[in-house]
């Protein structure tokens, strides 16, 4: 299921936004401030961001480049003006849409999820292929340079989380709360760390690291895109 983040400082709109997209499947999250979004976003992995370009605490497009952009999540822009230069500025920006208020409700759905087929929000893979890995997520098979990876339920577990939030960085808590161990439990955050460490060991070698420590805040896959252990 979709994850999508709105950041709207009207709580009437904010709400019409986010029941809508219950209504269609989506998993909507609230925002009302950019201080509240940065919270979410350090906790949680969303497949779009949908904000006002004009916020209480900032600026949308501010957020959108240092924010958004660091998790590289896509985004959705909403304003109530309709200046050519400010929309040329936000598709410029990296935007997938530009919506002016007052908008048609059910339209806006159907753009929000136009963008999500288009950026692939939170699809299914059954197998996946990076680097010298092949995983096979239905059977829980990794392989390396054509080798069988004998992995942990738990490792593998992570390596599954990876791949399918690749695009976005994972802080510990987004981890913590999303892996759990053999018997079901959710496991520490020494635990966490250590399977983490026995993965990538598995998993990298000179030509490829597969998992990026993000200074301060957290994992990002990688895959095959940066050489270096």
């Amino acid at each position: 299921m979709s994850r999508v983040l709105v950041i709207e400082d009207d709580e009437i709109l904010n709400g019409g936004l986010c029941y809508n997209l219950q209504k269609r499947g989506i998993t909507p999250f609230s925002a009302y401030t950019l201080e509240e979004a940065k919270g979410l976003l350090s906790k949680e992995a969303y497949d779009l961001i949908v904000l006002d370009v004009n916020l209480p605490d900032g600026s949308g497009f501010e957020f959108a480049q240092d924010t958004a952009a660091l998790y590289e999540i896509p985004f959705i822009f909403l304003t109530a003006h309709n200046l050519e230069d400010e929309i040329i500025g936000g598709y410029q920006m990296g935007a997938e849409d530009y919506i002016t208020k007052p908008f048609r409700i059910q339209i806006t759905m159907e753009k929000i999820q136009a963008v999500l087929r288009r950026c692939g929000g939170r699809h299914e893979e059954s197998c996946y292929s990076c680097g010298n890995l092949d995983i096979d997520f239905e059977k829980r098979i990794v392989r390396k340079s054509g080798e069988l990876l004998e992995l942990t339920p738990t490792e593998f577990d992570l390596l599954q989380f990876f791949c399918k939030n690749r695009r976005k960085i994972l802080t510990k808590d987004i981890l913590l709360e999303n892996i759990w161990d053999s018997r079901r439990r959710f496991v520490s955050e020494h635990t966490l760390s250590l399977n983490i460490s026995r993965l990538r060991n598995k998993i990298a070698d000179d030509q490829f690291d597969y998992i990026k420590n993000i200074y301060g805040m957290g994992y990002r896959w990688v895959g095959a895109g940066e050489a270096g252990v």
